[in-house]
C-alpha cells in the first residue's frame, strides 16, 4: 500500500463504522427489540408447552440473531475500525461495554437454545434451516438454561441501556462525533 492508499482508507473509516458493520449493528438492535417485545407477550413456558404461536416466533427469531450476532462478531474481527479519539477512562468503560454486549449478545441465545433442545424443540434459522440441538431431550441443566435466559435477558437490557446512554452522552454532552461513527 502506497501513502495515498492509507490516507484514503483512514479517512474512510475514521467518519464511522463501514456499511456491513452498520447493517449489521441495526439488524441486531431490531432483532433484539423484536426478541423483548415477543418474550414479554408470549405465554409462561412450563413442561408440556408446545412451541407455537409467539413461542415460535422467539425460536425463529433468536436463531436469527444467532447468526446475526456471529456474522457482526466476524466482521468486527476482520474488519476494525479506526478508534474513537476518547480519554483513557472513556475508552476503558467503552472497552468493558462493548466486551460485556458481545457477551451477553452470546450467551443469551445460546441458553436459550439450550432450554429449547432440552425440551425438544427444534430452533430453525428462518423457519427453514434446523440447527443442532445442543442439550439432551429431557436434560434439567437444559431446562436450568431457561430460567438463566431469562435472568441474563434483564442484564443485556441494562447493557443496551447504558451503550444507548454512552452514545446519548457522545452527543448532547462531549458533542463529539462518537454516536455518528454508527449512524447511516
Amino acid at each position: 500500500m502506497n501513502l495515498q492508499s492509507i490516507e484514503s482508507h483512514a479517512r474512510r473509516y475514521a467518519a464511522g463504522y463501514d456499511g456491513v458493520a452498520k447493517f449489521l449493528h441495526w439488524l441486531v438492535v431490531v432483532l433484539i427489540v423484536a426478541q423483548f417485545l415477543i418474550g414479554w407477550t408470549m405465554p409462561d413456558i412450563h413442561k408440556g408447552t408446545r412451541p407455537d404461536g409467539l413461542i415460535a416466533w422467539h425460536l425463529g427469531v433468536g436463531a436469527t440473531l444467532i447468526a446475526a450476532v456471529a456474522l457482526r462478531i466476524v466482521w468486527r474481527v476482520t474488519h476494525r475500525p479506526v478508534p474513537a479519539s476518547l480519554s483513557p477512562l472513556l475508552s476503558m468503560v467503552s472497552h468493558i461495554t462493548h466486551g460485556l454486549l458481545y457477551l451477553a449478545l452470546i450467551v443469551v441465545p445460546v441458553l436459550g437454545w439450550a432450554n429449547a433442545s432440552s425440551r425438544g424443540w427444534s430452533v430453525k434459522f428462518l423457519g427453514v434451516l434446523p440447527y443442532p440441538s445442543i442439550s439432551p431431550v429431557g436434560s434439567s441443566v437444559g431446562h436450568e438454561m431457561g430460567d438463566i435466559h431469562g435472568w441474563l435477558a434483564w442484564v443485556l437490557l441494562v447493557l443496551i441501556g447504558l451503550h444507548v446512554a454512552g452514545a446519548l452522552y457522545h452527543r448532547f454532552v462531549l458533542k463529539d462525533d462518537v454516536l455518528q461513527r454508527m449512524l447511516p
